[in-house]
């Protein structure tokens, strides 16, 4: 969206990531938009050392064969901790010190880094390099956007000077209308998300045991694909869930559309695109009161419960599923919120104020 949409104002983009990133994004065939590989696996490891150097090099190219950018925005903690060790940057900076640091002869461009995730919890080895890599990038960023309130603050506490809100919303999509019932005439609870510990599906499960007693029995169905896919399959027939596992869906909105409640069960979020969509859609939403979910849904527009309580989110469902005009002034409150979420063009137009105050600044 991001390089789209800056190519699309005459701005010079380059997007240096992993060649499964443009596989799946295809980068190189955007309008205006160059595309350099860039590899690095899915956690920390040595070899992303490597990665660094290849950074430095398309980041510090020689004189006359390319223009150095004035600004680079890495997204995630990851990637933004590769970058600082790539272009330096100074700590303890003060307004119009952010790039004294050097990138080869020339002054290093500004980076943003937005943090889409909160790192892993616990006391693991994994989470201990993620807070590493979280105090590198408050510390050497010289801007940090964040999903989610909560997010905010922890980077702040991190070190970070400069944060403000990231702007992530969802693809455009043609409204579609609401059909209600699943094929079959049950009423279906849909969920979708990758089929991770994050996603809260287990939970879900769980809860869906509880509503067995309904009639129509409701039917569950779990859009996405993920390591978890096997666990939640057994899981489920343990418990004897009728769910339905969709996997990898081009169609979430007609999903959407035919479901009677959605439901996301995450344990921790940002600004779940799925959720985004499901308001878009004005669907009857149940969620868990994590991260930026209640900024995303207002008062009035989800019925919102505790994570890891699978008792209290299979009373919600159940309730939404009973109670038709409570239903009604869910798909309301979700319509008119979903109207009045940023769009891409206000998504480029944020990341391009945020590019101009920094550049502004040195």
């Amino acid at each position: 969206m991001l390089a789209a949409g800056l190519s699309g104002r005459g701005i010079g983009v380059s997007v240096l990531g992993p060649s499964a990133a443009d596989a799946t994004f295809g980068f190189g065939a955007l309008d205006g938009v160059a595309f350099a590989p860039v590899e690095f696996g899915d956690r920390p490891r040595p070899q992303d050392l490597a990665a660094v150097l290849r950074l430095r090099r398309l980041l510090s190219p020689p004189a006359g064969q390319a223009e150095r950018p004035d600004v680079v925005h890495a997204h995630g903690l990851r990637a933004g901790a590769l970058t600082v060790l790539a272009i330096g940057g100074v700590p303890g900076r003060g307004r119009g010190q952010g790039r004294r640091g050097r990138l080869g002869r020339g002054r290093r461009p500004g980076l943003v880094v937005t943090v889409h995730n909160a790192p892993p919890s616990g006391g693991g080895a994994s989470a201990l390099i993620y807070r590493v890599l979280e105090r590198i990038v408050a510390f050497r960023a010289d801007l940090v956007l964040c999903v989610s309130a909560d997010l905010e603050a922890r980077m702040r506490s991190a070190g970070a000077r400069r944060t403000g809100r990231a702007i992530v919303p969802p693809p455009d999509a043609e409204t579609r209308p609401r059909v209600g019932r699943a094929p079959a005439g049950r009423p279906m609870i849909l969920a979708a998300g990758r089929l991770a510990a994050q996603k809260g599906f287990d939970l879900l499960l769980d809860a869906a045991a509880h509503w067995l007693d309904l009639d129509p029995a409701p039917l569950l169905a779990i859009a996405g694909d993920g390591p978890l896919a096997g666990e939640l399959r057994a899981r489920a027939a343990s418990l004897g869930v009728d769910a339905a596992f969709l996997g990898h869906r081009d169609d979430i909105a007609d999903l959407l559309a035919a479901a009677a409640v959605f439901v996301l069960p995450s344990r921790w979020e940002g600004q779940p695109l799925i959720l985004q969509e499901a308001l878009r859609a004005g669907s009857a939403i149940v969620a868990t009161r994590v991260g930026g979910i209640p900024d995303l849904v207002g008062g009035d527009a989800a019925l919102l419960v505790a994570p890891y309580d699978a008792p209290a989110l299979a009373a919600a469902v159940r309730t939404v599923l009973t109670d038709a005009s409570l239903a009604h002034r869910l798909r309301v409150a979700a319509s008119r919120r979903g109207a009045a979420l940023p769009t891409t063009d206000d998504a480029v137009a944020a990341a391009l104020a945020a590019y101009a105050q920094l550049l502004a600044q040195t």
